[in-house]
């Protein structure tokens, strides 16, 4: 099941190419435009859509793949398209600073997904009503989408062809859909090249830290994804709000990031165990990988920022930079250091592309880098004190136990030291809650 969604999953950069970010950008920069531009933006996704279907019909029968096998692919086919008006969808409201919906329709997905899934499990049905639980969730979830942009922001939704505004959309979204792509080629080449050069076994141990750092990325993103319509309608109106913005999205970056860091570090060896004793050797690459982590909480914010201010463009360059780099140095690192050598390569390409990105910052807005700094040198202190106790206390404490007292101890030093104040905290909700 997961190699058949994985299938289908490539072609889902075709469909999407970045319009997602293009309209909620655009939207929030001009509200009372949402409906033209949700409108031309799905006259150009339908037909993306229906090329891409024609191309997995097309592969599913040249691959000479079963009935039941070229089934499976073309219902998580239908899936994998209703994701991606769904999350169009959403772009849209995320360009009213509204997030509320969107949350909903996540949960409920899950939850609907869940059931049907232990049902199956239970009576034993077979993976096609698996699937047939991802394609109920979907579809339940594009009407939804598509009622919450009608009945609560008054969206028409009818394909538009308006030849200047789909030109328009078309160019602006290059970027983002190539950014996708190397994006793609950054994250998972090395897995790839890994399995050519020392086999199963060593992607098996690399995927242990990996998918922690790739899970773990949830929080910047959604924190992000909070903030970008903001920096979008900033980026318009109000540049010194922008700069207020950057900064406090690098703060929560930074106390957010640094803890998870630093924790996992000093309880790599257990984490690893919860896995199994065989994975001992994805200690140390976890380690290392933990700071590849905290530099990708850094990049989250500047890549928000560049696409949020027209500098997608700069932005997909340094994607493509850091994946060519990340490439190059794999092919050199990993026949001489397999897992070790994939650990690094990471962590140096994550420094790379934050650098990168970096650089544009101060082109774009009038940040204070000491204040930055100033919340970095208060969280780490924290940090490294929570380091200690976890550290030391790892032997005689339930792991959960002790990561729930290191959160603790993390949270209150901090705020003794004035790394966050209460504003901050109502802020940071703030940036959350519905804007209706």
């Amino acid at each position: 099941m997961l190699k058949i969604l994985s299938f289908t999953s490539i072609l889902s950069i075709l469909v999407d190419i970045g319009l997602a970010n293009v309209l909620t950008r655009e939207v929030a920069k001009t509200k009372e435009r949402a409906t033209q531009l949700l409108n031309n933006a799905l006259a150009i996704k339908i037909p993306l859509a229906v090329v891409s279907m024609l191309i997995i019909v097309v592969i599913a029968n040249l691959w000479g793949y079963s009935d039941l096998v070229k089934g499976l692919i073309y219902i998580a086919a239908v899936v994998m398209l209703l994701d991606s008006f769904n999350t169009l969808f959403f772009a849209a409201v995320r360009g009213f600073h509204n997030l509320k919906y969107e949350s909903i329709s996540s949960i409920a997905y899950q939850t609907i997904v869940l059931i049907i899934s232990l049902i199956v499990l239970h009576y034993n049905w077979g993976i096609q009503w698996l699937m047939f639980s991802l394609l109920t969730a979907s579809f339940l979830n594009f009407f939804y989408s598509g009622l919450v942009n009608i009945i609560k922001f008054k969206i028409r939704i009818r394909p538009q062809w308006d030849k200047v505004m789909v030109k328009y959309l078309f160019i602006t979204t290059i970027p983002f859909g190539l950014h996708a792509i190397f994006q793609r080629l950054y994250t998972y080449a090395d897995a790839v090249i890994l399995f050519k050069v020392a086999g199963d076994w060593a992607v098996g141990v690399y995927q242990v830290p990996f998918k922690i750092v790739m899970a773990l990325q949830f929080l910047p993103g959604a924190f992000v994804a909070a903030l970008y319509p903001a920096m979008s309608q900033y980026w318009q109106e109000n540049k010194g709000q922008l700069a207020v913005t950057f900064e406090r999205a690098m703060n929560y970056s930074i106390i957010i990031g640094l803890p998870i860091m630093i924790g996992i570090t000093a309880l790599a060896d257990q984490i690893v165990l919860l896995f199994s004793e065989g994975y001992a050797t994805a200690i140390v690459p976890m380690q290392i990988m933990m700071l590849s982590l905290f530099l990708m909480f850094l990049s989250y914010p500047i890549g928000s920022l560049l696409n949020a201010c027209d500098r997608q463009k700069q932005n997909t360059i340094n994607m493509a930079i850091t994946a060519i780099f990340s490439v190059v140095l794999n092919l050199i690192l990993i026949p001489k250091f397999q897992v070790l050598g994939a650990a690094i390569t990471l962590t140096l390409s994550s420094l790379l592309l934050l650098l990168l990105g970096w650089y544009y910052v101060p082109q774009i807005v009038d940040y204070r880098f000491s204040k930055i700094a100033k919340i970095f040198g208060k969280s780490l202190l924290s940090a490294l004190f929570m380091g200690v106790f976890v550290y030391s206390f790892k032997l005689e404490l339930n792991i959960f136990l002790n990561i729930i007292i290191g959160s603790l101890i993390y949270g209150v030093l901090l705020f003794l030291l004035g790394g966050f104040s209460k504003d901050d905290l109502q802020s940071v909700l703030k940036s959350f809650k519905t804007k209706l």
